[in-house]
């Protein structure tokens, strides 16, 4: 028999997860801005967008289960963020530490959405599995291009 429930804890550290990627990037932008990156900015606010596209498709599951949806973050992306702060002052002010440590940031989040799927997909109905696998395939494209930038040699 099909599950049709989905336990609202779960799908909430999904948004958390998406709350911290959104900071994530927000800081990035601030830092691209002042290393003047122009070329990195839009693709930082896309991947922003795209995880508030995703926040927005996962409340709904959490609504029907008579959940509120979290607008918290979690505690490690939290100290993502702080590190990524520290980066930045420390190891270099440059365009290949900036990506290095978005693509740490594009990691946990992978991490964290396949261990949903492998660990709690009999909390999760069929179509909110699907959505998260519909997610983590578009996440997938966004962390390659990230990786791929970072892996680009500056001219």
């Amino acid at each position: 028999m099909e599950n049709n429930l989905n336990n609202p804890d779960i799908i909430n550290d999904l948004i958390k997860i998406n709350n911290d990627r959104i900071a994530g990037y927000k800081r990035a932008l601030d830092l691209a801005h002042g290393l003047e990156l122009d070329t990195l900015r839009q693709i930082f606010a896309n991947n922003i967008l795209q995880s508030e596209r995703f926040i927005e498709e996962l409340k709904p599951y959490v609504l029907r289960e008579g959940e509120q949806p979290t607008d918290e973050t979690m505690l490690s992306g939290k100290l993502f963020r702080m590190w990524m702060s520290i980066k930045g002052n420390i190891v270099g002010n440059d365009r290949h530490s900036l990506l290095e440590s978005c693509e740490k940031g594009e990691d946990a989040f992978k991490e964290m959405y396949k261990k949903i799927l492998v660990e709690d997909v009999n909390d999760l109905s069929l179509g909110a599995c699907n959505k998260l696998l519909e997610q983590l395939s578009k996440q997938s494209e966004s962390h390659n291009e990230i990786k791929s930038l970072r892996d680009q040699v500056p001219s």
